[in-house]
Parts: C-alpha cells; structure tokens; sequence
C-alpha cells in the first residue's frame, strides 16, 4: 500500500510512523508513506493556502487551488483508489471500513485546518469524507495518523501473528454548512450567488437551512 498525505504540518506527521508497529510496515516494505507539504503548491508568495471565507465570518477556509495542484501532481503519476478528505462531518470510521480500505493500493489523505476546505474540493476532487469521532482537532494530521494505524496495521506481514487483528474490538445539533473563498469561479465550478450578495440576511439564511440540510441527510440522529 501506498499513502500520500496532504498537509500544512509535514513535521508533525513523521514521528508516529517512525516506531511501533507502522515503523515495522515501512521497513519490511509492506507499505509507503509519503507526506506533501501543501505550502509548496501555493501561488502565492507569502506561501499562504487560506483566505477568509466569501460572506463573512469568523476563521480562515483552505483555498482550492493549492490542493488541486498537488492532487493533480499525484494523480498523473499513479492511480489511487481512493482520495480522502478527514473531516468531523465524513463518515465516521469503524471496523468494517478499515478492513476493507486495507486492501486498498494507492489512497491521498488531505488533511484539513482554520474552518475547513473550500467546498469545491469536497465536490470535485475527494472520493471520501472520513471523521474519527463526533468532535474537531486543530486539524485533520492526528486523524490521518489513526487512519493509517487502523489500516496498515491489517496488512498480511505487519503484526507478528495475523491472527491477532481478527480478535481486535471495535454545539449546536447541526453541522456545518459549506464554506468556499477565492477565487469565485474555479474550472466552472462556482460559489453560490447568495455568499457574493453582501445581504448578510440571506447569507444566515442560506447558511442554516444548508446545515439543516447537510445535518438531515448525514446525522439525523442529531436532530432527535
């Protein structure tokens, strides 16, 4: 299997792959984890990768175009079965999905800050949203770690006995609605006309009934 990790902290990342049994993974050749600094894709001479959110509001959201660049890097040099995003509001990881996922060859994990990803990203260019657990870190780099722990640790060669992962056990109510920035019209794909109007009235609007809406079809439990 092979991991590329997407992130603003690359430094963070490398300590938990460096002992343990994720160590013993990537010595023996059974996985590779690669890990891509999302500032080396940005525009911008600053190096900066967010910017405030269209309509106003508090926190910065991470803008589209670095992390096009760098998924679009990747992709044309392999394929991947899957393109993650680690998120509070994706679906929350278990058992059975990492079973499954472990058979998977080539994955990209994008890890998440501030507010969240402009949501053309979500859109256009993941595959699968992923959360660890109902509550939110400073960002998406532990989430990606446990991620990788639950799957690489089911690979046929990792654990001394294979048997062992067998026996293994297992502030409002609404979640966020979408947030985009700049710049407005990427590729075709668009912000909503309602974040560009400055009618801060219609933009509340919009806003709850979106995270109704997304809460609904994702967590009704919470609505109860």
């Amino acid at each position: 299997m092979r991991i590329d990790i997407i992130t603003i902290l690359p430094d963070l990342m490398r300590s938990p792959f460096e002992g343990s049994i994720m160590k013993r993974a990537i010595e023996k050749d059974l996985v590779e984890v690669h890990f891509h600094n999302l500032r080396d894709y940005t525009t911008n001479k600053q190096k900066s990768v967010d910017d405030y959110p269209f309509g106003g509001g508090a926190g910065m959201v991470m803008q589209i175009q670095p992390i096009d660049d760098c998924i679009a890097k990747l992709k044309s040099e392999r394929h991947y079965d899957e393109i993650i995003y680690m998120t509070p509001d994706g679906e929350t990881l278990n058992q059975k999905m990492a079973n499954s996922m472990s058979l998977l060859k080539n994955i990209i994990i994008l890890c998440g800050h501030y507010k969240g990803v402009d949501q053309r990203v979500r859109d256009h260019l993941i595959t699968r949203e992923i959360s660890i657990g109902d509550y939110v870190l400073s960002g998406g780099e532990l989430g990606a770690v446990i991620l990788c722990d639950a799957l690489i640790r089911l690979i046929p060669g990792v654990l001394s006995d294979e048997t062992s992962a067998l026996t293994d056990s297992f502030q409002d109510n609404l979640l966020a609605p979408p947030v985009y920035t700049r710049p407005a019209d990427y590729k075709g794909w668009k912000v909503p006309e309602v974040l560009l109007s400055g009618h801060f009235a219609k933009i509340e609007q919009w806003r709850e009934e979106k995270a109704f809406e997304h809460t609904k079809n994702r967590r009704p439990d919470l609505l109860e």
